[in-house]
């Protein structure tokens, strides 16, 4: 495919009332500001847009929810089946445990199901020693990931939660780690599983260890709402409760954050309700669905179809505005020869304040005209 930067743009405006899809009643009237929770958002998966907010830019502490970075930091850094060592000082951490000893035989995968579905501290401490040598070192690499995905307002201190004044996030900075740590299929099965065991008391000189614990997801949402996926609980008495839900209907993910939240499972309940019946995930075009004529010269045709080469897919209410549609070019017109794919231009399509956008690129190839030559003899 041959690129084309897209340097000075000579706009072609072009605005279609492309009708969406069938106006649906509008659902019952939702309020954000009648949850329980102190911060709360709602999101898309996908495309980040926000749904509804309450303070979500607020900074608060957020207790367990923690770990879906502790998760992510160590889901890319070491392999899920890589067997490791309990190290001594994982062992006692404080709060909510697998009861971990010194020298204890598990992969860090059996570690992530003890830290994500029992918010084990011990797991949390051993993963973050083992992954970055200390707890320090570990919060280092949490803000460094951190900072990869734009936040201003998180700073880790610790990978378990416990209260630390320096320890903060928002209700917006935690749907979007959420979001990413969705987007990793080894978290996303951890995130949804109910229940799980793993190995105890498996040392080198024992093997054949003790039997097994088990593992029960405190994320009551996985089976109180349908199309739940994850993904984390968390609560200590200075954060109050706290809880990142996420769930997938009809080809759409959303993700809910509360934050101080004593009635947090009918929060969330009606967060993903309002979200499932006033949006929807629509392609407004499928790629080379769209097509626009665009001159070319010296060419044996005098046009090319420019087409889309993405699909136009965005997060809509389902009770919208007609789209806006524009396409725009470098040039008034492309000298031959034009080959299939060569990108031609741009194709921005707005709806309801919102855009999404796909190269243009040629339909097919247009090749240049060729001249006879002509020889000409001069006679004395």
């Amino acid at each position: 495919m041959r690129k084309r930067p897209l340097a000075i743009l000579v706009l072609c405006a072009l605005i279609l009332p492309i009708l969406c899809l069938p106006i649906k009643s509008a659902p019952e009237a939702f309020s954000v500001q009648s949850l329980s929770a102190r911060a709360a958002i709602l999101i898309d998966a996908d495309d980040k847009t926000v749904l509804a907010e309450k303070c979500a830019s607020e900074r608060m502490g957020e207790a367990s929810t923690t770990k879906i970075m502790t998760a992510l930091v160590v889901a890319e850094s070491m392999p899920l089946d890589k067997i490791v060592a309990v190290p001594r000082e994982a062992v006692g951490t404080e709060g909510s445990s697998v009861y971990l000893c010194e020298g204890e035989l598990l992969t860090v995968g059996d570690l992530l199901y003890a830290l994500l579905l029992a918010s084990a501290n011990d797991a949390a401490t051993a993963l973050a020693i083992l992954c970055a040598g200390s707890i320090e070192a570990f919060a280092e690499k949490m803000n460094r990931r951190a900072d990869s995905l734009g936040l201003c307002n998180t700073h880790f201190t610790n990978p378990h939660g416990l209260y630390d004044e320096d320890h903060y996030t928002t209700a917006y900075d935690l749907a979007l780690i959420s979001a990413e740590a969705l987007r990793n299929e080894s978290l996303r099965t951890v995130f949804a599983t109910r229940k799980a065991t793993v190995p105890l008391g498996v040392t080198e000189s024992n093997p054949e260890g003790e039997g097994k614990r088990y593992l029960q997801n405190h994320n009551k949402m996985l089976a109180l709402y349908d199309g739940a996926i994850g993904v984390k609980t968390g609560f200590t008495k200075k954060t109050g409760r706290c809880l990142v839900s996420a769930a997938k209907r009809d080809g759409m993910t959303l993700i809910a954050v509360t934050l101080d939240a004593p009635d947090d499972w009918r929060d969330h309940s009606a967060l993903l309700d309002y979200g499932f019946s006033s949006y929807e995930r629509a392609t407004v075009f499928d790629v080379g669905q769209f097509s626009y004529p665009y001159s070319v010269a010296g060419g044996n045709e005098a046009q090319v179809m420019a087409i889309n080469s993405l699909p136009i897919t965005l997060t809509l209410p389902k009770i919208r505005e007609n789209a806006d549609t524009r396409v725009e070019f470098p040039q008034r017109f492309e000298i031959a020869p034009v080959c299939e794919g060569d990108i031609l231009g741009e194709l921005t399509v707005s709806i309801n304040g919102k855009a999404a956008c796909s190269p243009l690129v040629a339909a097919y190839s247009v090749e240049a005209t060729t001249k006879k030559k002509h020889k000409f003899f001069w006679q004395s």
